[in-house]
């Protein structure tokens, strides 16, 4: 008689589990079709489902270094070499070097940001974004992200840098964000910018030199312009290669060129921003050496080049 009362009882036990799993499966079903945003099935819903496992899948990430200096063609370049995108893939949407949008019509014109970054309302929609994709570490998903979607990080990181403080100093000068990146582009390759130490020093003399050499309108004659313009750094340039037909021409045309020559660190654009002034009005570097040799005259700056270059 025990063992018909112990199996009785195992046999309702086994019928009260199965009939509560049936309600679970067939109730969480109803309740799944009358849920409703707010309502109290919604709710209820969201309690029986939050302790499910969920399938979580992770996107590998690549990791990417751009170099103060770098102009958006080595940037396209480096993405290219670490097999990411085609160069050009990122000059389409950042804009190729050196192009007058207004002139070309076989370039796709590159992507407007100004609504989003107001740091970019005083750049000429007619030109690309060089100057303003901020040389740092990104992270990118290797597979699935796209050059827009790096071109946002690189300028909500100059967003960033560029402070407060920067931009009122900037507009008290009466000059644009868009002349300060120009000329941080030209001193970012003429002077020598300790990064890891934070010297900036010599850059602010040279931004010095420049603004007065503008504001006078003496030609800035940067030998950097020339680099830009033919793709070769020279020790010395030749009175031909100062004679190219080029709005970025610097020995030709006096005052800023008509957009950034690089993309320029922090240290570059503070420099921009905040010259030293000097009584100097010429410099130059040494083959093979950081070290930057100043002259109050040109015939004191003809010495220096006899002593000092090849």
């Amino acid at each position: 008689m025990r063992r018909l009362v112990r199996y009785f009882v195992i046999f309702v036990v086994c019928l009260l589990f199965t009939a509560l799993a049936l309600s679970f499966i067939f109730g969480r079903s109803l309740v799944s079709g009358m849920a409703k945003d707010n309502s109290f099935f919604f709710r209820l819903e969201t309690l029986l489902i939050k302790d499910e496992p969920k399938d979580v899948v992770l996107r590998p990430e690549k990791t990417v270094r751009f170099v103060e200096g770098w102009t958006n063609r080595d940037m396209g370049q480096y993405l290219e070499g670490q097999g990411i995108w085609q160069s050009e893939e990122l000059l389409e949407v950042a804009g190729f070097p050196q192009v007058n949008y207004d002139l070309v019509s076989e370039l796709p014109r590159p992507v407007d940001f100004s609504e989003r970054f107001t740091f970019l309302a005083d750049k000429p929609k007619n030109r690309g974004l060089e100057g303003y994709l901020y040389p740092d570490t990104y992270r990118i998903y290797a597979s699935s992200s796209t050059p827009v979607d790096l071109l946002e990080k690189m300028l909500v990181n100059f967003d960033k840098r560029l402070t407060a403080q920067m931009r009122a100093d900037i507009a008290k000068q009466g000059k644009t964000i868009y002349e300060i990146v120009t000329m941080a582009s030209i001193l970012e390759k003429e002077a020598p910018i300790n990064y890891a130490t934070g010297d900036n020093r010599d850059a602010k003399i040279v931004a010095g030199i420049f603004w007065d050499r503008i504001k006078v309108g003496q030609a800035l004659q940067s030998c950097a312009s020339l680099a830009y313009i033919l793709g070769v750094n020279k020790a010395q340039y030749s009175t031909e290669d100062t004679q190219v037909e080029s709005d970025y021409n610097t020995y030709k045309y006096p005052g800023l060129p008509p957009g950034p020559i690089s993309n320029p660190g922090i240290l570059a654009i503070e420099a921009a921003i905040y010259p030293i002034r000097t009584n100097y009005n010429y410099f130059l570097t040494p083959a093979g050496s950081k070290e930057m040799i100043y002259a109050a005259t040109y015939a004191e700056h003809l010495r220096n080049k006899a002593q000092y270059l090849p």
